[in-house]
């Protein structure tokens, strides 16, 4: 039940990011389940073989690397669903890094609650 909760959550996030930032558009709310989704299944497998061959880096920086690695995958889904669309680098860090924000808060907020 949580699991979907934080899905639908997540959408109504990624929808709220393109009405507000400029440069990333999502048609409708399919769009958005498909983008959390998708994003979800980039996340658990091509973010940690980015993670670990970037490790040098990400070292280097202190892990600020981690916020391009992803908004690389943010723009990354983007090429991959329909009728979502992130124009360019700067749009996808700032959407990656709001929706992350969102995406804990709403996990502190359902640990917490159920």
């Amino acid at each position: 039940m949580r699991l979907i909760l934080r899905w639908l959550l997540n959408a109504v996030t990624v929808l709220l990011i393109s009405v507000y930032i400029p440069g990333i558009h999502v048609s409708g709310f399919y769009a958005a389940l498909l983008v959390v989704l998708v994003l979800g299944l980039v996340n658990a497998i091509i973010r940690p073989l980015l993670v670990i061959l970037t490790l040098p880096i990400n070292i280097l920086t202190l892990g600020l690397f981690t916020f391009v690695i992803n908004a690389l995958m943010f723009w990354l889904v983007s090429t991959v669903v329909k009728g979502f669309v992130v124009v360019g680098f700067w749009p996808a860090f700032l959407g990656a890094l709001l929706l992350s924000i969102a995406s804990w808060f709403f996990s502190f907020l359902l640990k917490r609650n159920l």
